[in-house]
């Protein structure tokens, strides 16, 4: 079972780049030829060259970041409390002044009726958070798989 990111060890083909590379002198901060070349390939994929493509250390950094974009000061996230926003990443999320509306889940997957719920309780209510985001990950933290029509 892939536990996470950080645990397992890398693939013989990523090692081989490295063993390449190693010696080879980068400017840094994405400024590096990798970078480039990956942000060509990622504008190429989207089929868009104006797409601006910024990369970060972790993916606790890419949801945080995100997350923080997308939020007003005074809405919050829908997720599993299995998710990975509401189970890890050490209150990365509510460091941001955010709260996780984290609702309970047997398979680990997000289904339209909590998000209803979450919703509905918080009505208008100018004295609650608004829902402004819904999390979900394709696998689950638990290994399941969202189908398209779950989605």
């Amino acid at each position: 079972m892939f536990f996470d990111d950080y645990s397992e060890g890398a693939h013989p083909r990523i090692l081989e780049a490295f063993v390449r590379t190693n010696l080879q002198q980068e400017r840094g901060y994405a400024r590096d030829s990798f970078a480039i070349e990956a942000t060509k390939l990622i504008r190429g994929k989207l089929k868009n060259e104006e797409v601006d493509v910024h990369f970060v250390s972790s993916g606790t950094h890419a949801n945080l970041t995100c997350l923080a974009a997308m939020l007003r000061p005074y809405e919050s996230v829908i997720a599993v409390t299995s998710g990975h926003v509401s189970h890890h990443e050490a209150g990365a999320i509510e460091a941001t002044g955010h709260k996780i509306n984290a609702v309970n889940s047997v398979d680990g997957k997000l289904v339209p009726e909590e998000i209803i719920k979450i919703v509905e309780s918080h009505g208008n209510d100018e004295q609650m958070v608004r829902p402004g985001v819904v999390y979900i990950s394709q696998s689950t933290e638990l290994g399941t798989i969202y189908t398209k029509q779950e989605l």
